[in-house]
């Protein structure tokens, strides 16, 4: 064809949710993808020579991927909950202990706070706190997948005090008075710099974006994991896509995109060589800086991501020193060095461009939820994947020898994992058919190579208040850009970042809603 009533630029999830929407409303659809194969960050794949492990190399879990979504696209998924919500070893006064957080919580947690903190005062300020969050996730959540609120229609449901605390000041100000213990401060704020590099006092209060997002998925925050890895997520929607009519064009690199707010142009490189259609409206899955480039404009501010992703691939679970169950203890977030104070130290020396000397991290281990990501015969052996995401780690840290400063910034990170083991983790990691550990790890110029997100960034720039902070965008669905036609579908919608679909719905819905 010549001409479509859509043409999307970018075929991961997002790209791939707006494009079933569009044909299932019977509009012309054409998504191209620069990689042989659709799917962006959220990808299983064989990470390791000769090891039969799919791992989900780049984005791991799911949580604001909205129920409603899967229903509308009849989307054969399976997201699984996990048996632990998190837990942290701690060593103090020369005792190592662990703080398990169960799900859902009971008479342990309860327990655990009070073994680590000597009382029970920060895990009722615990529940309290996480029983206001809950709150106002019940009012965010729901208009999500609705145009864009004013903020002071949310406010109006919410307690004015927490409203303050988590919209208004540095959540900073309020870890510090609601919470006593460092490690405890700590495990609640690791949600607000994921991916993000920000302190906790940071007056954009980007980091309380950040905190928000990680917590109002489907109302619930809860984190799943997808059975079959991140891959099973756009295998679906790729389906769906093409069952509704979608056109997929993989190995397409668009080199142009043209849009006048009446009629578009989108020129690309593929197999048989340079191709144009013409088309009604022009979605950009990719990020709003790659966009500018595309058009030729000034792409602005570059991006940063702030993150350094190890997989790893293990003969079995490590032991730990304080004694726990390590298919307890990894079953959930396993937080290492990620105390209030350590977190802030953290920021501090990379913001003074040093890679910090004891870096934070948190560990998934998805085959203890989801063991189908490996072959029965490393079942059988006992074999277990690894994601660690280590925070603070910006790429202005690896700009100018990315490869060293990786290879460094891999050995303090596993050596603080180490720390808290009763054995060697080198002892316990798989080798490869070549006799090489099974240890990968991404830094963001990396994650920039391998998938195309500027700067590494794993949200495709910062994260939005996911309402309407301008009067004058109220009613918009937050896709909108300079142009009519052009409309951004991905992470950097305003209600984009992580796995959610929801650039994809809310680009798609501004079209049929027209």
């Amino acid at each position: 064809m010549d001409f479509y009533d859509v043409v999307i630029v970018g075929g991961g999830h997002n790209g791939l949710v707006a494009a079933t929407y569009l044909a299932q409303s019977g509009l012309s659809t054409l998504v191209l993808e620069q990689q042989p194969h659709t799917g962006g960050a959220a990808v299983s794949q064989q990470v390791f020579p000769g090891v039969d492990a799919r791992l989900s190399r780049y984005s791991y879990l799911v949580s604001l991927l909205p129920d409603k979504i899967v229903a509308d696209l009849g989307l054969s998924l399976q997201l699984r909950s996990r048996a632990v919500a998190s837990y942290t070893p701690v060593r103090r006064s020369g005792r190592d202990v662990g703080l398990m957080v169960e799900r859902p919580e009971g008479a342990a947690t309860r327990a655990a706070f009070k073994a680590l903190t000597g009382s029970d005062s920060d895990y009722e300020s615990w529940t309290s706190f996480y029983g206001a969050v809950s709150s106002l996730a019940s009012v965010v959540a729901p208009t999500l997948l609705e145009p864009l609120q004013p903020a002071a229609a949310l406010q109006s449901q919410v307690d004015s005090p927490l409203w303050d605390e988590l919209i208004e000041r540095p959540l900073g100000e309020t870890i510090e008075r609601r919470f006593a213990d460092d490690t405890v401060r700590g495990v609640v704020a690791t949600d607000a710099v994921i991916g993000t590099f920000a302190g906790l006092h940071d007056e954009s209060l980007i980091q309380n974006r950040c905190f928000l997002y990680h917590l109002i998925g489907n109302g619930t925050g809860e984190w799943r994991v997808p059975v079959g890895g991140m891959g099973a997520v756009t295998d679906a929607l790729a389906y769906a896509a093409r069952r509704a009519g979608a056109v997929l064009v993989t190995n397409a690199s668009v080199t142009s995109v043209q849009a006048d707010g009446v009629r578009g142009s989108v020129t690309w490189l593929g197999g048989d060589g340079e191709r144009s259609v013409d088309c009604s409206y022009v979605l950009s899955n990719v990020a709003p800086a790659t966009l500018a480039t595309l058009r030729g404009q000034d792409a602005g501010v570059r991006p940063e991501g702030s993150q350094l992703k190890i997989n790893l691939l293990l003969r079995r679970l490590p032991a730990l020193r304080t004694g726990d169950d390590p298919t307890r203890a990894f079953a959930g977030t396993f937080h290492i060095d990620e105390d209030y104070s350590q977190l802030e130290s953290a920021y501090q020396a990379a913001a003074s461009g040093a890679l910090p000397p004891t870096p934070p991290s948190e560990v998934y281990c998805h085959s203890l939820t989801d063991a189908s990501i490996l072959s029965p015969e490393l079942i059988a052996s006992g074999h277990h994947t690894l994601t660690v995401f280590g925070v603070h780690f910006p790429a202005r840290l690896f700009a100018s020898d990315n490869d060293s400063t990786r290879e460094l910034a891999t050995q303090r990170v596993l050596a603080g994992l180490d720390s808290y083991l009763a054995e060697p983790l080198e002892d316990c990691i798989a080798r490869d058919a070549d006799g090489n550990l099974c240890i990968e790890a991404k830094t963001p110029y990396d994650i920039e190579e391998s998938v195309g997100m500027p700067g590494g960034h794993i949200f495709h720039g910062d994260l939005q208040w996911p309402w309407a902070t301008d009067p004058a965008d109220t009613g918009r669905w937050g896709t909108e850009t300079d142009v009519a036609n052009l409309l951004i579908c991905g992470s950097g919608a305003r209600r984009g970042g992580a796995v959610s679909g929801l650039g994809g719905h809310n680009a798609a819905m501004t079209i049929l809603t027209r």
